[in-house]
């Protein structure tokens, strides 16, 4: 269900490492099923820096509007305009054109603080 070469938060964002210090994040799939549809996201804007586990922006769905947080921090090197624009993409593909952000990493051993696609599984076992 969640991409083994992904990192999780608690939080359920996700997060891709690709080189040069660059990580795309976005919410996982359980939390777009949760939300339900997605109808607006709010996010920061590039140049903005983030502080690990701070409030990053919003998502609105049907049924709720629930604060996005960043998993890393960073300076944001890219919004996807796709998911403000057509938030519909979000459910549609939360680990491919759902993604929310791009930011170069302020500290890369935060990654550490995350789980594995393993850990996080058995993180949402708990919590049901």
């Amino acid at each position: 269900m969640n991409p083994p070469d992904l990192m999780y938060s608690e939080e359920h964002e996700w997060v891709r490492s690709r080189p040069g210090g660059v990580a795309e994040i976005g919410i996982t799939e359980f939390a777009a099923e949760s939300l339900g549809d997605v109808v607006f996201v709010e996010l920061p804007s590039v140049g903005e820096e983030l502080t690990q586990f701070g409030k990053m922006g919003e998502i609105e769905s049907v049924k709720t509007v629930s604060d996005l947080f960043t998993p890393l921090s960073g300076k944001v090197l890219e919004v996807n305009a796709n998911a403000t624009d057509s938030p519909e993409v979000v459910n549609e593909g939360p680990y491919e054109k759902g993604w929310l952000l791009r930011i170069s990493m302020t500290d890369e051993s935060e990654l550490d603080k995350l789980m594995s696609a393993d850990q996080y599984e058995a993180f949402l076992a708990f919590q049901e």
